[in-house]
């Protein structure tokens, strides 16, 4: 804690009890602001771990469908078959407001045939594996959103974390010792008010007393 540098005077005493309970209901304001984020972070990392957990499932399924699948075709006619394909994504980002913190939502659009190649040089655990590559990217998409969200969320929660220990650990202690610091000043000036008057009236008192006994 440490004495802001202003003057022991009444009106800095007024402002600096403003200031404080205006630090202190933002102090409360921002530790709930903290706990919210903090609910929804963790909600975020919890979806982003089982979705990860599906990734890598449904990764390893992919890999094993090609190779099944490139079991039973020679790597020329494997590269020929997917060298060309016809199939678009196209991936469009927005942004949503949560509790002041700007999450991207991914959304995808897709066109076109995600088979293209031949049937007859080709075999169907290649349609298997192709169409679960397909799967697997959607899911792929959702998780990146998610993750980008958990960044997103992480940052703000950060900032306002460090807001908050300002705020109860620096800036409202140091306005309460002043506060308290000024209301001691006032009051020694007030009592050192009261006892020169006292003395100026006991003089006066005497000096009274001396013309009348004169």
């Amino acid at each position: 804690m440490a004495l802001l540098n202003v003057n022991p005077t009444r009106m800095a005493l007024m402002d600096l009890k403003g200031r404080s309970k205006s630090a202190k209901r933002g102090h409360k304001l921002l530790k709930d602001k903290q706990d919210g984020l903090m609910q929804q972070f963790l909600s975020i990392i919890k979806e982003a771990k089982e979705l990860r957990m599906t990734v890598e499932d449904q990764l390893g399924n992919v890999f094993q469908k090609f190779l099944l699948a490139s079991a039973w075709m020679s790597d020329a006619k494997m590269e020929n078959a997917l060298s060309s394909p016809q199939a678009k994504i196209e991936l469009e980002v927005e942004t949503k407001n949560v509790m002041s913190v700007k999450i991207p939502i991914f959304s995808i659009k897709k066109t076109g045939n995600i088979k293209a190649y031949g049937k007859a040089s080709t075999n169907a655990m290649l349609d298997e594996a192709v169409e679960a590559l397909d799967n697997l990217f959607e899911i792929l998409v959702n998780l990146a959103q998610i993750e980008k969200q958990a960044e997103a969320m992480a940052i703000e929660l950060e900032t306002t974390r460090r807001r908050v220990n300002a705020l109860e650990h620096k800036m409202i202690p140091d306005l309460d010792q002043t506060v308290k610091y000024i209301k001691m000043k006032l009051d020694e000036s007030e009592r050192a008010g009261i006892i020169a008057t006292m003395r100026i009236k006991a003089s006066l008192e005497e000096q009274e007393k001396l013309e009348n006994a004169k």
